[in-house]
């Protein structure tokens, strides 16, 4: 592996997570494979995640908009607490043609990661993210997401998996169970081509529930090719174009996020 240039194991583990992973979640807000290490203690985190859906839904369903060229804006707040805890706050909004800018929830996720103590040869953190969101913009009125956390970094070589499950509690799916927990695994692969930026890809998927696989035409698997930027210590950057590449769904998603830390 050693010998193997960076671009072609990109696309060789790529094609292996494809055929691996059944896999698009999140729903265009926070587009982000996570990493297993939280914040650091007495540190805050503030993040901007800025996406548009070039291809998406042109009509209404139900009472859900129309997703087509529309801009979603995220403002992420995170305070690491100690070593292994942090906290999460999120704040939706959505600018969407014809609609003008409309607030969409708000969201709280704490998380927790195995201490450096334990020793183990990977990273390894929970999340779970709960809170309302508009029912113009999500089904799921109030919706829980439980993130397991799994990555590694080998020299220049990262990656992480994030098999994640959601479910609601308020809308058309709350009280079904398993039969209403949707399974939507992402994976994440870079590789560090200088001391300032790494190239690599993002993988996000929707294979169904936890009882049922859906229908292929009803899945969705997404891959966003990716640049993460490290200019300074306390910024960073991530871009990503995401393209379908089987199922259904939005697709031709620009992603930006932008992050500044502060000690507090």
């Amino acid at each position: 592996m050693s010998g193997m240039k960076p671009s072609r194991l990109l696309a060789q583990m790529a094609l292996l997570v494809l055929a691996a992973t059944p896999a698009f979640a999140q729903e265009n807000y926070e587009i982000q494979v996570y990493p297993s290490k939280t914040a650091e203690p007495r540190n805050t985190l503030f993040e901007l995640h800025s996406n548009f859906t070039g291809s998406g839904s042109k009509s209404k369903s139900g009472f859900l908009l129309p997703t087509n060229n529309a801009l979603h804006e995220t403002i992420e707040i995170t305070h690491g607490f100690n070593d292994v805890f942090e906290l999460g706050f999120y704040l939706f909004g959505s600018q969407n043609p014809g609609e003008g800018f409309q607030f969409v929830g708000t969201h709280i996720r704490p998380r927790i990661r195995a201490p450096e103590s334990w020793k183990l040869p990977v990273g390894l953190s929970l999340s779970t993210e709960f809170g309302p969101t508009d029912k113009k913009f999500d089904q799921a009125q109030w919706g829980v997401e439980f993130r397991p956390i799994i990555d590694q970094e080998r020299g220049d070589f990262y990656w992480a998996f994030n098999p994640t499950i959601g479910w609601a509690l308020k809308g058309p799916d709350a009280g079904k169970g398993a039969d209403g927990m949707a399974f939507e695994p992402s994976v994440k692969l870079a590789w560090k081509m200088t001391a300032k930026y790494s190239a690599g890809i993002e993988y996000y998927g929707s294979t169904g529930t936890l009882t049922r696989m859906a229908a292929s035409n009803d899945q969705q698997h997404m891959l966003y090719p990716t640049l993460d930027f490290f200019l300074a210590e306390e910024w960073e950057l991530n871009v990503g174009y995401g393209v379908r590449v089987a199922g259904s769904g939005d697709q031709n998603i620009f992603k930006v996020i932008v992050g500044r830390r502060f000690g507090f």
